[in-house]
């Protein structure tokens, strides 16, 4: 009888999370798995680094659709705790200078338009000052981090453009705009690959690296969640820079390029991408959830927004059903994951050394519910309501 109750609860959970959206369906399963907000990434300590701000910015998203407090409680918690009274972050350390850690500013600026605490601002600002004294390369792009000298990675595009962009339009700062272009435009004539229309991984100024080659600097693959970054990037730079900036065309210009390319690498029997975007057939690669959803992302935020032709967002919403039925499942407590994330990838680095061959790429950690394709699903999901 125990068993029989059980299962008719469980049926009656799985029935009423179907009725749901899907945002609201992997807001929540999420917040379950992750009670307090700093817990996200399975972090085992308070930590203020990119992961958290992406999918609590997609939590964010979720609140201003739904008539529910939890969801910015679950954001504004994280905030508090965070954030000392004199504008301090926990565990950020500005003059490392991790490009990662710029990202998680994001969520500050609603929480500061609501409740008008000064710390928040100050935050903000401590933020907004380690971008002005980050290292760079001699054009002027970021460079990765400190420890990884004069490199550029696709993933920093997006973890200090939106948020660089943001802040100048709050602040009325307006030339920062020219420093946010420059980023993108920099990575178009350092990073691409004219052969394929991709973009690789990283670019070593120095070409003192070992996975740099000696003659370009550049890594020797494309990862997709790299070429997602970038993506991402620049469609939600373009929703803080001027209509009128000179540089506007141009980025938009590299949107469209790239969003042609990358439909080449689909795979045909599941319209998703591979781990290692331009090697499908080769044994080993994989199809990965995170790099598949910021693709899906940016072709139906950038159809939306009448930056792509109108077809990306068709192209988008076919996709998102084809990336449903491969990457996210139901579990039994009618919560959703998603499958086959690609846990972290990198190059360099001391203790185990990343050398961006295509035996690294396929031998890191595959695991379910990485934040890296959570929150790109959530944002995804608000995008087409579903």
């Amino acid at each position: 009888m125990k068993q029989l109750i059980l299962l008719v609860m469980s049926f009656f959970i799985v029935v009423q999370a179907f009725g749901q959206k899907n945002y609201v369906q992997m807001a929540d399963s999420d917040m379950k798995r992750n009670p307090e907000a700093w817990m996200i990434d399975f972090s085992k300590a308070l930590k203020w680094n990119y992961c958290h701000g992406l999918v609590m910015q997609s939590i964010l998203q979720v609140s201003n659709k739904m008539d529910d407090p939890k969801y910015d409680n679950y954001v504004y918690d994280y905030a508090d705790t965070m954030v000392n009274a004199d504008g301090t972050i926990k565990t950020y350390k500005p003059l490392e200078y991790n490009i990662d850690r710029v990202n998680t500013g994001k969520i500050l600026f609603p929480i500061l338009a609501k409740t008008k605490e000064e710390r928040f601002k100050i935050a903000l600002d401590h933020q907004r000052e380690q971008m002005r004294t980050h290292p760079r390369t001699k054009d002027g792009s970021f460079w990765h981090k400190k420890v990884y000298p004069h490199q550029v990675w696709l993933d920093g595009l997006y973890m200090a453009g939106p948020f660089l962009a943001q802040y100048a339009k709050e602040n009325n700062e307006a030339a920062l705009f020219d420093d946010v272009a420059l980023q993108i435009v920099d990575v178009r004539k350092y990073l691409y690959d004219s052969k394929t229309g991709l973009y690789f991984h990283g670019w070593d100024e120095s070409k003192q690296q070992r996975w740099a080659d000696p003659k370009t600097g550049l890594s020797p693959h494309f990862w997709s969640r790299s070429i997602g970054w970038y993506m991402m990037a620049i469609v939600d730079v373009l929703d803080f820079l001027p209509e009128d900036h000179k540089d506007r065309p141009a980025i938009i210009d590299i949107l469209q390029e790239l969003s042609a390319s990358i439909e080449k690498f689909r795979d045909p029997g599941t319209g998703m991408w591979y781990q290692v975007t331009d090697l499908g057939d080769r044994e080993g690669n994989y199809l990965e959830s995170t790099g598949s959803i910021m693709f899906i992302y940016t072709w139906i935020k950038g159809a939306q927004k009448g930056y792509l032709d109108k077809r990306y967002l068709k192209k988008g919403e076919q996709a998102y059903d084809q990336y449903l039925k491969r990457f996210v499942k139901t579990e039994a407590d009618g919560s959703l994951s998603i499958t086959d994330c690609c846990s972290v990838a990198g190059l360099g680095g001391e203790k185990n050394y990343r050398d961006g061959s295509f035996e690294y790429y396929i031998s890191e950690p595959i695991r379910d519910n990485d934040p890296k394709a959570v929150g790109p699903f959530i944002m995804t999901s608000v995008l087409l309501d579903r």
